[in-house]
């Protein structure tokens, strides 16, 4: 079985050794040449390309794509699922909050199992999170969850966490289908997953909150919400509101599409 483990990264030069540091290591050790790595290094404006390529020198293991525009996160994903050539295609967050042995966990479940993708959820009982998240942000992910429960009948408790693995057809499948690249990426990829068929597991994760992140809570939980309320209209009778939503929501948001 080959893997391909993908990372979105966007000015990350500060956080990214440290993820490869313990990314490069585990998994190469394991898969040997089983395994590729594929950094997505997407519209930075810092030293991450030269980072990365430095710390990676000598390994023929790790891709390094880089992508001059902004494509959001999403856009960087669909960028390496198109350039993975694994029988597993994962992704996971640049600051290593999965450390390597919980994403191996979503390899081996996946492996053990007949879905198309396993997801981590800090959700459940069983999950670890350090340090506790703050209140602003649990309450704004409780309400965000509800909004997808409602709006595209996901029963899926955790859909923004940063650690996911699918098979490697079920990325192809999907690949055409994904168009939103913002907020709204993982709502959608879980939404194209079901409407492909595919049977889609929630697993207890340890998960660790790693400092420098650019996040602001706030002005966040707006545009998530405005973009899966675009994605809603996407998969609605109501598609032809799309470019009068663009035009009055959009100026306001960073909306970016495919």
């Amino acid at each position: 079985m080959k893997l391909s483990i993908i990372v979105p990264a966007y000015n990350e030069e500060k956080r990214i050794e440290p993820f490869i540091e313990v990314y490069t290591p585990y998994f190469i050790e394991r898969y040997g040449d089983e395994v590729e790595i594929i950094f997505v290094i997407n519209g930075s404006t810092d030293r991450t390309e030269e980072v990365v390529r430095a710390c990676t020198s000598g390994m023929p293991q790790v891709k390094v794509i880089v992508e001059p525009g902004k494509i959001g996160k999403g856009g960087a994903i669909i960028r390496g699922m198109e350039a993975a050539t694994g029988d597993v295609v994962g992704f996971a967050d640049a600051d290593a909050s999965t450390q390597p042995p919980a994403f191996q966990d979503l390899v081996e479940r996946l492996s053990a199992s007949d879905a198309g993708a396993v997801i981590a959820s800090r959700w459940f009982k069983e999950s670890q999170v350090y340090p506790r998240q703050s209140l602003l942000r649990r309450l704004s992910s409780r309400v965000f969850n509800l909004c997808v429960r409602i709006l595209f009948r996901l029963d899926i408790w955790d859909t923004q966490c940063g650690a996911k693995v699918l098979t490697g057809q079920a990325a192809k499948d999907i690949i055409p289908r994904l168009g939103v690249t913002r907020w709204a990426f993982d709502v959608d990829m879980l939404f194209q997953l079901r409407l492909a068929g595919y049977r889609i597991i929630e697993a207890p994760t340890v998960w660790h909150d790693v400092g420098g992140s650019q996040l602001r809570v706030g002005r966040a939980s707006v545009e998530m919400f405005l973009a899966i309320c675009r994605l809603r209209l996407v998969h609605s009778p109501f598609r032809c509101l799309i470019t009068l939503y663009d035009r009055t929501v959009g100026p306001f948001i960073h909306l970016e599409t495919r």
